[in-house]
Formats: structure tokens, sequence, C-alpha cells
């Protein structure tokens, strides 16, 4: 099912269908197939496309992570967190928060 669901949005980008939201749907699948670095790629261009995607962002730092790249991931929390108080979206802020919480954690040594 989700090969199918790759296979599709990537045909719409190849038909000039590109989107934060094409980029964002085929990020959050290339994440759950593990495709974490092709997920990282499309993530950072849905933000590129719309830098108040709060859930953009959120998926771009646990893609981030994933790829072991805690640095990126930190920072992808912090603007989507300042995106979210911006929008006054507080669920996508909480979780954020936690997220940044972990990874922040991870990079001092204090799992």
């Amino acid at each position: 099912m989700s090969d199918a669901m790759i296979d599709k949005l990537e045909a719409a980008l190849a038909a000039g269908q590109d989107s934060a939201l094409v980029r964002f749907s085929l990020g959050e699948v290339c994440y759950r197939e593990g495709q974490i670095a092709k997920a990282c790629a499309h993530l950072q261009k849905a933000v590129d496309y719309n830098p108040q995607y709060s859930a953009a962002w959120k998926m771009l730092g646990r893609a981030r992570a994933a790829n072991e790249q805690p640095a990126e991931a930190r920072d992808a929390f912090e603007q989507g967190i300042a995106i979210a108080q911006q929008r006054g979206d507080k669920q996508a802020e909480r979780e954020m928060n936690v997220f940044l919480a972990r990874i922040s954690k991870q990079m001092t040594g204090d799992e």
C-alpha cells in the first residue's frame, strides 16, 4: 500500500504538481517506510514551499533525528515551535517540545 502511495505522489511530482502538501505527504510515507534520507529531502522541500507548515517542521525534525542528524533535528524543532507559537498550534508546539527535549538529552549524553 505504501509503495503505491509513494508511486502516486511521485507521479504527481513528475506531472508538475509540486506543493508543500505533496512533499509533506511523500516525506511522511517515506519516513514510515524507513526511507529516511528521502523523507528528509521531501520534508525540507515542504517547509521551503510553506515555512508556516508546523506539521512539516515536526516531521522534518523527526526524520532528521532518525537520520542521525541531531543538530539539524534540533534546528527543525526550534523553528517548528516558533511557527506553532505564532499560529497558536498548541498541540504541535507541545509535541515538538517533547521531541526537542529528547534530542537535546541525546546531544548532551544525558539519555
